[in-house]
């Protein structure tokens, strides 16, 4: 087992960890979660021994092989391949023997070992690996020094995941990786054959690869049985229960206050009184779950755009006199899309996407946009690159350059600054914050719409449920690159596969690209225009149709995220009521009822019009 005792961790005179006690059973495959700064590769170093506790002490089983990711990635002239079949010592150190040895009976012993441990097909076992995190044969050969720092990660992980140790140590494994890779790396941890322990923000990868759930909150360690739905739950129940206990505390404590006060001036009570008070002033406040304040998005709606709002037709991207990567783009985007992108890293997402921001033009067709038409385009460069220096309120207040100053703490307040957050300096805030800053200042002029190229790298699993929230309150149009399906799953209506040197729309739900990815489903099953032996209908009635279809098809979505937000708010309102909430807290629910019930109703009306739309088209 592994064994967290009691352990304490200062940093900066601060305590990460404060008496943290848990235990991880052999074998189990345990998700580690917290909210962004709580301290969870503080702990990942403790264990890897990179951190030694100020008190406490962790145990782990003898001889018990740990494997964690440096922080340096790989470099020289070794190839990914090399690199990977490196980490099996035991292997290279005992080839390397062979190469020198003389001795017979040695020799033998060396490849009756070699046999044991499977060394022969060591080099099939790694082109496996790489090739599922991405690498084709043709870049398996080449130096690792060729490959940009997110690949080099890769390599790492690669090389990571081979040596198989004992207890398998994961910090974030997805940040660098495709929504492709992601799944074929979720698949490969669903198997391991070891403890494994993984620090992830990705629900999904929770849900299918995890049995226990390990919260780090307060300095302190929760351990939880199941993946994370299960948690959620179980961290609900607790919540009431604690709420609960609170309330009933807070009423026993107003008692006691009360009772003394009327009762301390009489001789003939006097004494009771004085004992009641002793039992207040040792009464211990019990502390609610308190969801966090900071934790904000929200996108000022545009003002209204006719549809379609951008139009693609034989369009081609690419960079100065090189060939195009894309070409024959044909596609049109409307003013309330919800659009995700898919496609290995590599083949052209971030090229479309920047197409579409109007940040390079098309080397062949044409791509029209209005040009009052405002674009919000996000990208991990965009948090990199912050100034350490400035403040939030520095920074939105160039961006804004000629608007109040209300306006510019207007805009910082809806992505979580406001008060004293708006002038800590960035180099202070955590990449969570630094990441809706940049969301706060690409929106400041409440775009038409938003590009956002994996904007959940820094998210907790709480700020991107907000954020999933917050996207589908805006009004505007969103194009959406991610590798966390769950949020590509709650956003998109839309779906575009960008392979093959082209970006075509995929007919299929995510569970069907799914299939496609994990080689369940035929290649071209699902893209528009990709399956064969199907007779052409002519081109503009069959346009129409499939315009209407996915108007349906949004609509449908639509429809079922307002129900779900009804449900949502009917259960609050039960739970308000019964649970003794302020009035003024019932009052806010029972009015944002009455908006979604009109949101509701106007979502079924669109649902019915896109259906009788459809039929119209396929009648023609």
């Amino acid at each position: 087992m592994l064994t967290i005792d009691n352990i304490t961790v200062r940093l900066g005179g601060r305590a990460i960890l404060e008496r943290a006690s848990a235990t991880v059973p052999v074998g189990a495959r345990v998700g580690l979660i917290g909210r962004n700064g709580a301290g969870k590769s503080t702990l990942m170093k403790a264990l890897i021994g990179e951190i030694e506790p100020d008190d406490g002490e962790i145990s782990k089983p003898a001889r018990a092989r740990i494997g964690y990711i440096a922080q340096e990635a790989p470099h020289g002239k070794m190839t990914p391949e090399e690199v990977v079949l490196a980490s099996a010592t035991e292997r290279a150190a005992l080839l390397a023997e062979l190469e020198t040895c003389t001795d017979m009976d040695r020799m033998g012993d060396v490849h009756e070992r070699l046999l044991a441990i499977d060394a022969y097909s060591a080099p099939a076992r790694a082109a496996k690996i790489l090739n599922g995190l991405g690498f084709d044969e043709e870049m398996q050969q080449r130096p690792v020094d060729s490959f940009s720092g997110g690949w080099k990660m890769r390599i790492a992980l690669g090389a990571l995941l081979f040596s198989e140790p004992d207890i398998l140590l994961l910090d974030e494994p997805s940040n660098h990786l495709d929504l492709e890779t992601t799944l074929w790396l979720e698949n490969f941890l669903k198997s391991y054959p070891a403890t494994l322990v993984v620090i992830s923000h990705e629900r999904d990868l929770l849900n299918k690869v995890v049995d226990h759930i390990l919260h780090l909150q307060g300095g302190q360690l929760t351990l939880y049985p199941g993946g994370y739905d299960a948690f959620e739950k179980q961290r609900a129940e607790r919540a009431a229960q604690l709420a609960a206990a609170k309330a009933s505390q807070e009423a026993q404590a107003a008692r006691l206050r009360d009772y003394v006060a009327r009762n301390s001036a009489r001789a003939s009570t006097a004494k009771q009184a004085q004992s009641r008070a002793k039992m207040l002033a040792k009464m211990q406040p019990i502390a609610a779950l308190m969801e966090d304040p900071t934790l904000s998005f929200d996108f000022p709606d545009p003002a209204e755009m006719k549809s379609p709002m951008i139009t693609l037709e034989q369009a081609a991207v690419g960079y100065g006199a090189a060939p195009p990567i894309l070409k024959r783009l044909n596609f049109r985007i409307e003013a309330d899309d919800r659009i995700a992108l898919l496609g290995r890293n590599g083949n052209g997402k971030t090229t479309l996407a920047r197409l579409l921001a109007a940040q390079l033009t098309p080397a062949e067709g044409e791509v029209n946009a209005p040009g009052k038409l405002k674009v919000g385009y996000f990208t991990q460069y965009q948090v990199e690159e912050l100034a350490a220096e400035d403040t939030p309120l520095d920074l939105m207040a160039r961006a804004m350059e000629g608007q109040s100053p209300a306006a510019v703490r207007a805009q910082l307040g809806r992505f979580g600054f406001s008060g004293p957050r708006a002038q800590q300096r960035v180099e202070k805030l955590s990449g969570g914050e630094r990441a809706r800053l940049a969301l706060a200042l690409i929106t400041r002029d409440a775009p038409h719409l938003l590009i956002l190229d994996e904007p959940t790298n820094h998210l907790d699993v709480d700020a991107r449920e907000a954020l999933v929230q917050a996207l589908n309150d805006y009004s505007g149009a969103v194009i959406l690159i991610s590798h966390d399906r769950h949020m590509v799953e709650l956003t998109a209506d839309r779906l575009f596969l960008v392979d093959g040197g082209t970006a075509r729309e995929y007919d299929g739900s995510m569970d069907d690209y799914i299939d496609f990815i994990l080689g369940r489903k035929p290649r071209g099953e699902g893209v528009k225009g990709g399956n064969a032996g199907v007779k052409p209908a002519p081109a503009r009635p069959m346009a129409e149709t499939r315009y209407a279809q996915s108007q349906l098809d949004k609509a449908e979505k639509a429809l079922a995220r307002a129900a779900a937000e009804v449900e949502r708010l009917d259960a609050q309102i039960v739970a308000a009521s019964s649970g003794g909430q302020g009035s003024a807290r019932l009052q806010d629910l029972l009015s944002a009822r009455a908006k979604a019930g009109d949101a509701l109703a106007a979502a079924e009306e669109a649902w019915l019009a896109a259906g009788a739309a459809l039929e119209a088209a396929e009648a023609a």
